[in-house]
């Protein structure tokens, strides 16, 4: 699979499973070596098992979700995607944005996933042209 190929694939399962909380579909994507890091300044959680670890964890308390997903960009091995999300979470509207570089295996599991990401209060929705 093409890292392009697979980019798409990684960036389509999350937008379908995020707000479904389909943890399950999430850690799929990952090979048994992967390094999850979702945060620079975090240890890495391994393999399938622990992106679905970190997923049920950060996704237990949104309610309501909506997320966006960039068109990914490509650099030899290497893919970086933008993404976007709204939700609520203990009664308040919260926005969180990063990016998540990640690097694919030849059959188009993540070898590596590194998330850079912010968050707000309030809902701000992505502005025009985003992603693109």
């Amino acid at each position: 699979m093409t890292v392009e190929a697979a980019a798409r694939r990684w960036a389509q399962t999350w937008s379908r499973a995020w707000p479904r909380k389909d943890t399950a579909a999430i850690s799929e994507l990952y090979n048994e070596g992967a390094a999850y890091r979702s945060h620079p300044f975090r240890e890495p959680k391994i393999g399938p098992r622990g992106a679905q670890e970190y997923t049920q964890r950060a996704f237990a308390e949104e309610e309501a979700l909506e997320c966006w997903f960039g068109e990914p960009i490509i650099c030899g091995t290497r893919a970086a995607v933008e993404w976007w999300a709204v939700f609520r979470a203990k009664g308040k509207d919260q926005t969180i944005a990063g990016t998540t570089v990640l690097c694919f295996s030849e059959d188009g599991k993540v070898t590596e996933h590194l998330d850079y990401w912010c968050s707000d209060e309030g809902r701000r929705l992505p502005p025009d042209g985003w992603g693109t």
